[in-house]
């Protein structure tokens, strides 16, 4: 019995020395040459994203002209993003795909880091590429190393269809007046599904005669365009008629309700129209 417990003894002893060792080992492991971390993993075209990458000379002579290099495994990534800045490099530049940051010369055992900055190109397709990151010098240059994948969404699409409001008069016993609206795509793509509401003044009577249609028997107006090229210009029209009690100043408008794909620009989605009426014969516009 006493010689079993010997032996236990001996055993836990071992294991226990054994863990020491490892623990030890492990405390003492020399980092990667390049490690990367990646700010976000999911970016849309357009936006900013930040690599903050740190190098480490493992050999037991210097780095001289040591660089922070950056790559994208499937596509050269100049041609995909632009650098805003990269503290940490006392000099950042491009050469060929890849994206490098100056940390001059490295000593055994020392590390240097560089926190890049990169726009995605407003013209970004949607794609997933892998970043790869290496420490090169003018003496030496380490193992290439694949870092996290980046997931890149093409920018939302968008369209600005810009409208204006004219309006003629035709005089008579009853004047009538016939609004034009005409409606733009100032680009960069094709609209779809354009719609343009307006408005037939609280002193004249909307009446049959133009292409927009109107809403019920309201003085709404919808004005609409299945397709417009970009580029190119549609018009529409509404008429209203003046009555004995049509007098002074009114207004029509003429709003941008709806269009594919999103509209970034408001200031031109509105237009106005004013008129005077001295009588229900005398209409200027």
């Amino acid at each position: 019995m006493h010689a079993w417990k010997l032996l236990r003894a001996a055993l836990a002893t071992g294991i226990a020395g054994a863990t020491v060792v490892a623990v030890g080992l492990a405390a003492n492991a020399v980092p990667p040459t390049s490690t990367i971390e990646v700010g976000t993993t999911t970016v849309t075209a357009g936006e900013t994203f930040t690599v903050t990458q740190t190098v480490y000379n493992d050999r037991d002579f210097a780095i001289t002209g040591g660089k922070a290099g950056l790559y994208a495994k499937e596509t050269s990534l100049p041609g995909l993003v632009d650098l805003v800045s990269c503290p940490g490099a006392f000099a950042c530049d491009t050469l060929g795909g890849s994206v490098r940051g100056g940390v001059g010369e490295i000593a055994p055992g020392g590390s240097a880091t560089v926190v890049f900055t990169f726009r995605v190109k407003a013209d970004a397709a949607t794609q997933t590429i892998t970043l790869q990151h290496q420490f090169i010098g003018e003496n030496y240059a380490f193992e290439t190393f694949d870092g996290p994948t980046l997931d890149i969404t093409a920018a939302p699409q968008a369209t600005d269809v810009a409208v204006t409001l004219g309006a003629t008069v035709r005089p008579g016993v009853i004047s009538r007046v016939t609004y034009t609206v005409t409606i733009k795509n100032n680009g960069p793509t094709d609209a779809t599904d354009v719609r343009v509401v307006g408005t037939v003044p609280s002193r004249l009577v909307p009446v049959a005669g133009g292409n927009c249609v109107r809403v019920g028997t309201s003085r709404t107006m919808n004005c609409d365009v299945a397709s417009l090229a970009s580029g190119a210009t549609t018009t529409k029209t509404f008429v209203g008629d003046a009555t004995l009690l049509t007098l002074g100043l009114f207004q029509a408008t003429a709003t941008r309700t709806a269009s594919s794909p999103a509209d970034p620009v408001a200031a031109n989605d509105k237009a106005i129209r004013n008129c005077t009426a001295l009588t229900s014969l005398v209409v200027r516009c």
